[in-house]
């Protein structure tokens, strides 16, 4: 009898414990937008000011929450299912402190989708609702993501079509959840967008802006369009493979890690600084890994892992502080095959310069790769371009020699330095390779 009796009481402790923990992760936090003394727009999490600092991606949470971040963003309700550290990701956030902009996709009509087919509308309609009923309670959800660049991300057409239908889906959501305001994206701060969303879209709560070589003024184009409401930029970094220099042959430049960690630096003070009435935060792109134009361009970790300078430069205007760890620095990349034409098989000399803040001893890697040959937009998925090992002739840490590959076409060398401490820098030079 005492066996048993031992046995029931462990029973009921448990479910005891499993309902304390279902009503702590089902119970709703509270956002509010409210205006501070001077007008200033404060979102507020419980009754407390929450200013956005944050990063798009899953990826790296317990990395952005040492840095300063404190929250994420996400661009599809299929990312909730995701498991980090072995647990849901909204789960796993909430332990960490960090607060979830919950992205809706909603469908491009660059994808296929017509706006004017009410099967489709209902479906997604339905999607919406679904997934707010599934996820509202949740303590991280921070606002809802309702859309991204779903107007065209180069387009600047009157597309009053798109935002009726996104008034009806934030309809929709305000009816299933009071708690969190409803967010929409779009691409760039162009002002024919932002005047067609004040005419249809009236159920918006704050507008979130994508935005690479333009970020630091976003805030005034909207402004200057007749913005009213709540401001985030919800994509910055780099200048886009878009906005660059191209070579002669048309491949894009990219930034250096030291100008990309600039940019990001300058963007977030900029923000704080120069929109504090309208903004109530930012998310830098992409905290994580991603091949789009090459594989460094926008991707703030390496696939393997390490951070990058722009990390570092986050950790900065986040908290005011230097990381502990700081990435290595390259402060030259000398070879005659930068932006050049070269031979088929012909061996070059290159060199680079890198030094640690901390002193640690680097390690080094090189490839060669061709240049994308897909005309991605809008950050849509690319397939990664083939790598040359035989074009690696020979290195000593930041001296190679390359042979350039047998196959006209364009390429870009890559060296990637690392510091054995979770911190890398890596840059790329393009070259052409031209017919016998």
């Amino acid at each position: 009898m005492k066996k048993l009796a031992k046995t029931l009481f462990v029973f009921a402790f448990g479910l005891l414990y499993l309902g304390s923990a279902m009503t702590e992760i089902g119970n709703a936090t509270e956002v509010t937008i409210d205006q501070d003394s001077q007008g200033n727009f404060v979102l507020k999490r419980s009754g407390e000011p929450f200013f956005i600092r944050g990063a798009g991606g899953t990826d790296h949470l317990t990395e952005l929450v040492e840095n300063g971040g404190n929250s994420i963003r996400t661009w599809g309700i299929e990312s909730l299912d995701k498991q980090v550290d072995g647990k849901p990701l909204l789960d796993r956030c909430q332990e960490l402190g960090i607060a979830v902009c919950v992205g809706l996709w909603i469908q491009h009509e660059r994808h296929g989708f017509d706006y004017t087919d009410q099967a489709s509308l209902m479906k997604q309609r339905k999607m919406v609702r679904d997934a707010v009923q599934k996820h509202k309670d949740h303590p991280a959800v921070l606002m809802w993501g309702l859309g991204n660049e779903m107007e065209g991300p180069s387009s600047d057409e009157d597309v009053p079509h798109i935002w009726k239908e996104l008034n009806e889906l934030a309809a929709i959501i305000k009816e299933e959840d009071s708690n969190h305001p409803v967010m929409t994206v779009i691409a760039g701060a162009s002002g024919n967008k932002v005047r067609g969303i004040l005419e249809h879209y009236p159920n918006i709560d704050v507008l979130g802006v994508n935005s690479y070589a333009a970020a630091s003024s976003a805030a005034s184009a909207i402004k200057a369009a007749g913005w009213e409401k709540p401001f985030v930029l919800t994509e910055f970094g780099p200048s886009g493979h878009w906005e660059v220099p191209q070579t002669a042959w048309g491949a894009a430049i990219e930034p250096t890690s030291r100008k990309k960690a600039a940019s990001y630096y300058v963007t977030q003070s900029m923000l704080v600084e120069d929109a504090a009435d309208i903004c109530v935060g930012s998310y830098c792109f992409l905290w994580g890994f991603k091949q789009e134009k090459t594989s460094t361009w926008y991707g703030m970790f390496l696939e393997s892992g390490e951070k990058l300078p722009q990390v570092d430069a986050m950790c900065r205007a986040w908290t005011g502080k230097w990381p502990a760890n700081r990435c290595p620095r390259m402060t030259s990349f000398t070879s005659d095959l930068n932006q050049a034409t070269v031979r088929p098989g012909q061996k070059i000399n290159v060199h680079v310069d890198a030094t640690d803040p901390e002193g640690d001893s680097l390690e080094w890697t090189w490839a060669v790769q061709a240049e994308t040959t897909e005309q991605s937009v809008g950050g849509d998925r690319e397939s990664v371009p083939p790598f040359f090992p035989d074009c690696i002739v020979k290195t000593d840490g930041g001296d190679a020699v390359i042979r350039t590959p047998t196959k006209p076409g364009s390429y870009r060398l890559f060296v990637i330095v690392k510091d054995g401490k979770g911190g890398a820098s890596a840059e790329n030079r393009c070259f052409q390779v031209a017919a016998n």
